[in-house]
């Protein structure tokens, strides 16, 4: 099986107005020309950077500086690149309050939109999103270490949230994941595990290293890492992927002229008999609220990084014709 995995998709402000509420604004246009290669793959999974709805009230609007609220046409807009899930488990899906995210996961439901990561209590929250199709069954998990206060409860809403240190996950957290990930394991052929976790600039820290090898060991065969606004490298663990982060793929931040925010990949896991054998990075470039791929010296700038992030982790990268691989073994 081939999965696309994309980083934040953010669809609220900037992109909601021009995009989403235009009656003109097409929901193809926006995933540009990467669309036939994420329609390509088996299972197309991205970090939803927002609610979808159109309902609730900033959370903290003195204190949380930024809140991500899309109309819920944003569902066609998933719907034109044949999304099958989306990661839930993140800082911005609580922006406008518990009943907005409950009309976000109803939205989601109807649409037949794979969710998981945040839910009407922990152990919906907690549950793994579940992907059939002829190619085997695909389990997704998502986890958070962000905005402590969303983290979900028996019977209160919130998001699936983590707490870690250098030695790795802290208990309750690290119990929980472990049944989890133990249930995913026995009924499903490759287990995801989505982490929106650490600072939003940088590489990733000795604690981040820790948990993220952690999971692993705990029974996924793929971390996907987000939250930094950029990609970083990926390492290869026990025969299994770690990527730190995906970086941004829709948005519409201002751009770091250093970090260049608005530059990431389309990273594609190809998996045989339950296993990684490599992963394939597309080079992509935010314009425009929209997303294509990138060429040129942007195109250069993605792969030059991309190695040079690689390489820290032991891990070898090639690229030939704008596309990198990474050949798990």
């Amino acid at each position: 099986m081939r999965i696309a995995l994309a980083g934040d998709v953010m669809l609220g402000r900037g992109v909601d107005e021009s995009v989403i509420c235009n009656p003109a604004g097409s929901p193809a246009a926006i995933w540009g020309d990467v669309l036939p290669v994420m329609r390509a793959a088996d299972y197309r999974l991205i970090n939803l950077e927002c609610v979808i709805s159109a309902g609730g009230r900033p959370w903290r609007p003195v204190t949380k500086a930024f809140h991500f609220r899309a109309h819920p046409r944003a569902i066609e807009f998933l719907q034109a690149a044949q999304i099958d899930c989306v990661t839930l488990a993140n800082n911005h899906v609580l922006d406008y309050g518990a009943d907005a995210m409950l009309d976000c996961l109803a939205l989601l439901d109807q649409a037949g939109i794979a969710r998981c990561g945040a839910g009407s209590n922990l152990h919906e929250a907690s549950a793994p999103a579940w992907l059939h199709s002829p190619q085997g069954r695909l389990a997704v998990v998502a986890v958070t270490d962000n905005e402590p206060d969303w983290e979900a409860g028996p019977e209160n809403p919130g998001v699936h949230f983590i707490a870690y240190d250098r030695r790795g996950l802290l208990d309750p957290h690290r119990s929980r994941l472990t049944e989890v990930l133990a249930r995913a394991r026995e009924q499903a052929g490759f287990v995801i595990v989505s982490a929106h976790v650490g600072p939003n600039w940088g590489a990733p820290s000795a604690a981040m290293r820790a948990v993220a090898r952690e999971i692993i060991s705990l029974g996924a065969d793929c971390y996907w890492g987000h939250s930094n606004h950029t990609p970083q490298g990926i390492e290869l663990f026990h025969g299994r992927v770690i990527l730190y982060s995906a970086g941004d793929f829709i948005d519409d931040y201002a751009v770091d002229p250093e970090e260049r925010n608005d530059l990431s990949c389309l990273f594609m896991v190809e998996v045989e008999r339950g296993r990684a054998t490599q992963v394939r990075l597309y080079p992509v470039q935010i314009e425009d609220f929209s997303v294509r791929f990138a060429w040129g010296e942007e195109a250069a700038l993605v792969s030059n990084r991309m190695r040079a992030k690689c390489a820290v982790l032991g891990t070898e990268i090639e690229f030939q014709n704008g596309v990198g691989t990474i050949r798990v073994g």
